[in-house]
């Protein structure tokens, strides 16, 4: 065997010890997908290894464009790279209902790990719908129904009816974007009910929202409240300023006609002539006696 061949053989065997990890960090575990509401997140496990400097990941995704198109290439998340964080929001990322494979790698300065992949492809059709979060309000001879928090591409459908009659309900559909729904010409002082719930692509549905139920008021109701209190207030500041006023510009005369004093009884009356009558043996004790005025010396 040459010198040359030995040399060879050598670089293949530190080369295939090289691709094998041997000389690499550990390839980050726990990879996996979190999807809600059309918003995906991939997750791993941070690195567990000594590193002088902060572990850097960088995640990858490929799908059905790039592994049929672009000869089974990797498309570089632009949000995750050499991030230092434990997760990548890939919502803007998979912008298709193909599927996709990803995958993670860590750094340590000039230390590498081998990538791992998600266990399975991912499709975001796979996402969970959560049930939406509504607002219901009726006024104006309308009903406006408020929604936060919608996901990406998907249709709300609103169910309305009249309260004990839910046979005869209606069902609008509104996409995630449009966030209110107004349904005009209703019914004034009847009460509607509502429930709602999200869908995607007719294939994947949330569970349905708790049914809300309000009053439609008349389009004078904005302003009839407060003007009756206001009314109120003035007509009662009216009448305590006639009373004071009269109380304070009233004749003597007058006042006494109008308030009239009644008498007191005679048990509260204060001019009272209280005689003791005296027993004939107190009455022999009294004798009067007469003073004489002084005389100087």
């Amino acid at each position: 065997m040459t010198r040359s061949l030995q040399v060879m053989m050598m670089m293949t065997v530190l080369l295939g010890f090289t691709d094998s990890g041997v000389w690499t960090l550990a390839a980050p575990g726990g990879v996996t997908m979190d999807s809600v509401n059309m918003k995906h997140v991939l997750k791993w496990l941070p690195l567990q290894a000594h590193c002088d400097t902060a572990v850097l990941y960088s995640v990858q995704f490929q799908g059905e464009f790039e592994l049929t198109v672009l000869n089974g290439s990797w498309v570089d998340a632009p949000e995750c790279q050499q991030t230092p964080h434990t997760h990548c929001d890939l919502t803007y990322d998979l912008g298709s209902d193909s599927d996709y494979n990803l995958r993670v790698k860590a750094a340590c300065g000039s230390k590498l790990s081998s990538w791992n992949r998600l266990d399975r492809s991912f499709n975001r059709r796979d996402t969970v719908l959560t049930v939406p979060e509504m607002v219901l309000t009726g006024d104006g001879g309308a009903l406006q129904v408020t929604f936060d928090k919608l996901p990406l591409t998907a249709v709300v459908k609103v169910t309305v009816w009249k309260r004990d009659d839910e046979l005869q309900a209606d069902v609008y559909t509104m996409d995630s974007e449009q966030k209110v729904l107004n349904v005009p010409a209703l019914q004034e002082g009847v009460e509607y009910c509502v429930r709602a719930h999200t869908a995607l692509n007719t294939q994947l549905y949330s569970s349905s929202s708790d049914t809300q139920c309000v009053s439609i008021t008349g389009p004078d109701a904005a302003w009839k409240r407060p003007t009756t209190v206001a009314v109120t207030v003035i007509i009662m500041a009216g009448l305590l300023f006639a009373v004071f006023w009269s109380i304070v510009h009233c004749r003597a005369d007058a006042c006494q006609s109008y308030f009239h004093k009644d008498p007191l009884p005679q048990s509260l009356r204060s001019d009272w002539d209280i005689q003791i009558p005296l027993s004939p043996e107190e009455a022999e004790l009294c004798e009067k006696i007469k003073v004489m005025p002084g005389v100087d010396c």
